[in-house]
């Protein structure tokens, strides 16, 4: 069990910190060969990738639940349906990738002042998110490839590519932004294409015979549809959520802190997205296997994966967070220059008292994964809605009005330690629910031996 959880679980998380680190490195480069102002344009852009990527997510998660459930059965025609299933969600996903991509070249200025673009930032972030549109098509649907291509067994294979993508992506970055100058442009270039490239890999895994999950010709099927999107939902919202608070932090530190603030708040979230994306790393390496038993109705086993990835999550939220509060300076060096000495020595105190939030994150995230695999989607939408929307929103409200400037960077912790209680309280009702059911039904049992008896 133990084996077959590392196995798992190990390529997911690596899979996510090779994304988070080249993401990263795209970030400095941007930093380095732009300027601060271009990197706080990137950061205005990133909702929109998340918002992409959340569809993403949507499709990959549901599938992946789907498909898992089929192969759990161990009969033929239920590992063919796992391939249709697959194959027929890849068309509607295109389908989205594409109708998204022309609504914003058509709106593209619009869409740019929306995010919180300023006369300062308007042209980095047009030509960032320009480019970013027109190839989000490859990042979509490379994710969905990935968390299926683990699914049906090969989740070597998904970090292999991964890793692949990241040196790509870093190599075409010093091409177009240092030695051929296209500024924010070719920061954006160098991840489509990158991402284009594990594409290609991914198709060439689907058309071979002995993959489990491949191409399949399908009957398009509401229904199925209608299945995928609840079971997605909670890590869509998850994903979509961290884009709107991308967005509702920058409208907020515009508002009181200025551009300063935004760039801050940009190295502030290349951390946490190397957080966020460990722990979802975590999350959905456990997903299938808890999906797969469930689906075979052992429940000690599920419940073990479960703890494992509790623990897990412990774990490495303690290292990160120990790693963060020490090296603070080097981490916010990386992105700002040491001479801009009162953005630099503001940022190092703004780090430190937004990093407790990853203590709790990973314990929300591993809940909301463990319900959407057991296909709970109430459970899991509450605690995405709850941590990703409502509570951090009011959180940070409450918190910048009361503290001002310090408030905007405790918020995250005041969020999460709610929606940690609200977990806790969630699974224990779960859990007791479960117990009493179990209790019930062992009485009728014990009543209706004791009626057989007397009647004998």
């Amino acid at each position: 069990m133990k084996k077959k959880f590392l196995k798992y679980v190990i390529p997911s998380v690596l899979a996510m910190w090779i994304y988070s680190i080249y993401t990263m490195i795209n970030g400095i480069f941007v930093a380095k060969g732009v300027g601060e102002i271009a990197l706080a344009a990137v950061n205005i852009s990133m909702p929109f990738a998340n918002a992409t990527f959340a569809v993403a997510i949507l499709f990959a998660v549901g599938t992946s639940t789907i498909a898992s459930i089929h192969l759990g059965n161990k009969e033929a025609k239920e590992s063919k349906k796992a391939s249709e299933v697959f194959t027929m969600n890849m068309v509607v996903l295109i389908s989205i990738c594409i109708t998204i991509t022309v609504i914003v070249l058509l709106n593209l200025e619009r869409i740019a002042y929306f995010l919180g673009a300023t006369e300062t930032t308007l042209g980095f972030v047009k030509q960032y998110l320009g480019i970013a549109a027109l190839l989000s098509v490859f990042s979509m649907i490379s994710y969905y490839f990935e968390v299926l291509v683990k699914t049906g067994g090969y989740p070597q294979l998904a970090t292999i590519v991964v890793c692949i993508t990241a040196v790509t992506n870093i190599f075409l970055d010093y091409v177009f932004v240092i030695k051929l100058d296209f500024g924010v442009k070719g920061a954006a270039f160098a991840t489509g294409i990158a991402q284009m490239l594990a594409c290609s890999i991914y198709v060439l895994h689907f058309i071979k015979r002995n993959s489990k999950i491949k191409f399949a010709k399908f009957k398009f099927d509401l229904t199925t549809i209608k299945r995928t999107i609840p079971i997605g939902a909670s890590d869509f919202v998850t994903e979509f959520s961290a884009g709107f608070i991308i967005f509702m932090f920058n409208r907020i530190i515009l508002k009181n802190i200025g551009e300063t603030g935004i760039i801050t708040y940009t190295v502030i979230m290349y951390v946490n997205n190397i957080v966020l994306m460990t722990m979802s790393g975590i999350s959905q390496g456990t997903q299938p296997l808890v999906s797969y038993y469930y689906g075979r109705e052992d429940k000690k086993a599920y419940t073990f994966f479960l703890k494992s990835a509790v623990k897990t999550a412990a774990i490495l939220a303690l290292g990160i967070y120990v790693i963060c509060m020490l090296f603070a300076e080097q981490i916010n060096g990386i992105f700002i220059s040491r001479n801009e000495i009162e953005i630099f020595n503001y940022s190092v105190k703004a780090f430190r008292i937004y990093v407790p939030a990853y203590l709790i994150v990973g314990f929300n995230i591993v809940l909301i994964g463990f319900y959407s695999s057991i296909e709970k989607p109430m459970y899991s939408m509450i605690l995405s809605l709850g941590r990703g929307l409502v509570v951090i929103v009011t959180s940070l409200f409450i918190m910048s009005t009361m503290f001002g400037e310090n408030g905007i960077w405790i918020s995250s912790f005041v969020s999460e330690a709610i929606c940690f209680i609200i977990g806790s309280i969630i699974f224990v009702k779960f859990f007791f629910n479960d117990l009493f059911v179990k209790a019930k039904a062992n009485h009728t049992v014990a009543e209706n031996y004791e009626w057989t008896e007397r009647n004998k």
